[in-house]
């Protein structure tokens, strides 16, 4: 009978904690002797912390796919690859929502098993809808419509910013990250500049100090926002009861006719720190979080977002979300994978203030992308640091 005691990092939210204190308990009562510590941080120190601290002082870690990179510099993090059984892995590969299994993947080596999946969808609230009678948006220019009407509003922080640029890029046709000295292609970068400064010139600035979590709590809270084209997902907000005011999740808008969007995976996986004296039992309880079973049980009804797709398209968790996975599956399936190089994971944040001060300023597009590219360049060569 396994002993013994892990301790683990995640995020601050009820998408975050609450499943895995679930998971937790239910690990404990099931495997007697056994002991499992979840503390949170903010999702900023979620998405830039840095990795060799964390796995320093925490057995467990809930990672976004990013930091793959730094994990394969740092040797921060075990290489779960060969814990893995064949079946496991096929498993895993199969049923995991979009590239949610593969993101984790880097230089050939596991560095988490996926346990949640998010990207940017839309968001509405159906009741301001009908009151109001407002009609969903389908393409780009009926966003651009009633955002001139006032209702809607987008997470502009620094990081969103940039990872909604990069999902408006790709979905015009353009790589990322391919080149050694261009981020994205000039042409359709500018493009998707101008596209996001105009669409932020008809909201308050105050969308610049927003990221997805208070956007849509002041959806919920307030009859002030109707409408949200972007922002990372959160299943809680259309679960009865969660908020004041029920949230109604789509799949964005077409750019065009026949250009669907295609935003940025996020979501996250659980890791295991290489300093941790307890492989064994860690392994086995992050293979329990992330198992069909827990997946569409346990962790989906305690708040959590799954990463299996057997989960999404679960009755029972559609039901009590409003169809939330349902209706934004298609995004999961077709969601872009970031780049995962060392250095990376500073880029989002400074990129992102280049594109704020574009904004702000109704700046030269061609100067943003010209400091955007040189903080890429930099990145690479390890030069911009995690905040």
């Amino acid at each position: 009978m396994k002993s013994g005691s892990l301790r683990g990092i995640t995020w601050n939210h009820s998408r975050a904690l609450p499943p895995l204190v679930a998971t937790a308990q239910r690990f404990e009562e099931t495997h007697p002797g056994v002991r499992i510590q979840w503390e949170k941080r903010s999702l900023h120190e979620f998405g830039h912390a840095d990795i060799t601290t964390l796995a320093h002082n925490f057995d467990l870690l809930v990672i976004d796919h990013p930091m793959a990179g730094d994990a394969e510099a740092t040797g921060a993090l075990i290489d779960l690859r060969s814990l893995l059984s064949s079946e496991e892995i096929e498993d895993l590969g199969d049923d995991s929502i979009g590239p949610s299994f593969s993101s984790y993947i880097y230089q050939d080596k596991l560095y988490a098993l996926p346990i949640d999946a998010a990207a940017p969808a839309a968001s509405f609230r159906p009741d301001l809808f009908e009151q109001h009678d407002l009609k969903e948006p389908e393409l780009w220019d009926d966003v651009m419509a009633l955002a001139r009407s006032g209702w809607v509003r987008m997470p502009a922080f620094s990081a969103d910013l940039f990872l909604n640029f990069m999902g408006l890029c790709v979905s015009r046709g353009s790589t990322v990250a391919e080149s050694t000295e261009r981020l994205v292609d000039h042409e359709i970068g500018a493009h998707c500049l101008a596209e996001l400064c105009e669409l932020a010139s008809l909201m308050p600035d105050e969308i610049y100090q927003m990221n997805p979590i208070a956007v849509l709590e002041r959806m919920t809270e307030e009859d002030t926002i109707a409408y949200c084209p972007f922002a990372y997902t959160y299943s809680n907000y259309s679960r009865s009861g969660f908020g004041k005011g029920h949230i109604r999740f789509s799949n964005p808008v077409a750019l065009e006719k026949s250009m669907p969007m295609r935003t940025v995976l996020g979501g996250t996986g659980i890791a295991i720190s290489a300093e941790t004296e307890n492989v064994s039992l860690a392994f086995e309880y992050s293979l329990f979080v992330a198992g069909r079973t827990c997946q569409r049980t346990l962790y989906g009804m305690s708040g959590g977002q799954p990463a299996r797709r057997s989960a999404w398209h679960d009755p029972l968790l559609n039901q009590i979300t409003d169809n939330f996975f349902l209706r934004t599956a298609a995004t999961l399936e077709t969601a872009y994978v970031r780049p995962r190089y060392r250095g990376y994971v500073g880029l989002q944040e400074g990129a992102g203030e280049a594109i704020v001060d574009y904004c702000k300023r109704r700046g030269n597009a061609k100067q943003a992308l010209e400091q955007i590219d040189a903080l890429y360049r930099s990145s690479m060569k390890g030069n911009v640091q995690n905040a």
